[in-house]
């Protein structure tokens, strides 16, 4: 159902935003137009912390020390943030030229990469390897606060699938978390409900829904939403990240453009969980 919102904009003139995260109190992002990892405060100010010599896509999240991780996408790296600013290999992900995507660490500091290959999995000790693969466009990707289940986003699939987290770091027991009918889901985040927000660019939304995919709540823009993230103070704040979309064939043009915006409404429930 559709519940009438406040919906405010917090920040404008993003020229591609992607991949959200909620960290020491303001909201994390990569603009991937800008080659730029910006942080926002709730008044809206934006910081240029990190410029990157890679071009999109680019994700980001922070190991249990807080290191910040960066995935160079096309090339094909996990790149880490020095104390001096500079950036490391952390991981080297060349064992697939499909590249990757999204980024989530767990509170074991396993971190999960996703992409045309699938699922890689980088332990706390460095190792590498593969745990999933045959995916429909793996995109957005959470894990549940006990590390017990990780959630991806398959956009060309219209669903949510589910993987059982083992204490290795491994997956298992695949399984249809939820049918999204029409939703094409991107980026994502869990709330204390148990449900899932899912971002969703075609269709210009935030959706929220249960694990069997009743919708709980649908929250509207006026272009698309790329991803969502809950943080605030007591994480009830659901950021979403939107940008006037016209293809990749003209993703140039989008960028150039600066359409992007972050938006913020109060969630439901707080958020939970990793990212």
């Amino acid at each position: 159902m559709t519940i009438p919102i406040t919906v405010r904009i917090l920040k404008t003139g993003l020229a591609m935003g992607e991949s959200p995260r909620w960290h020491d109190d303001r909201l994390w992002l990569s603009d991937w137009g800008a080659q730029e990892i910006l942080a926002i405060d709730l008044n809206g100010k934006a910081d240029v912390e990190v410029r990157v010599p890679f071009a999109l896509p680019f994700c980001i999240d922070w190991l249990l020390d807080r290191t910040l991780l960066i995935v160079s996408g096309r090339e094909g790296l996990l790149m880490r943030r020095e104390g001096n600013g500079s950036l490391l290999t952390h991981a080297d992900l060349r064992f697939s030229d499909k590249g990757w995507n999204e980024i989530v660490v767990d509170g074991r500091g396993n971190a999960y990469i996703n992409g045309g290959s699938g699922i890689a999995l980088v332990t706390p000790s460095g190792s590498v390897r593969h745990v999933a693969d045959n995916f429909a466009f793996p995109n957005g990707m959470a894990i549940t606060p006990d590390n017990a289940t990780l959630i991806i986003a398959e956009s060309h699939g219209k669903r949510l699938t589910a993987f059982a987290i083992g204490e290795d770091g491994s997956l298992s027991n695949r399984r249809l978390w939820a049918d999204l009918h029409d939703g094409v889901p991107d980026g994502i985040c869990i709330d204390a409900d148990n449900a899932v927000w899912y971002a969703d660019v075609p269709n210009k939304r935030c959706v929220r829904v249960r694990e069997g995919g009743e919708v709980l709540q649908t929250v509207k823009a006026d272009r698309g939403c790329f991803a969502c993230m809950l943080g605030g103070p007591d994480r009830r704040t659901l950021f979403m990240v939107v940008t006037e979309w016209r293809g990749m064939e003209k993703v140039v043009e989008v960028a150039q453009a600066r359409t992007g915006q972050v938006l913020a409404i109060e969630a439901a429930a707080p958020g939970v969980g990793w990212p």
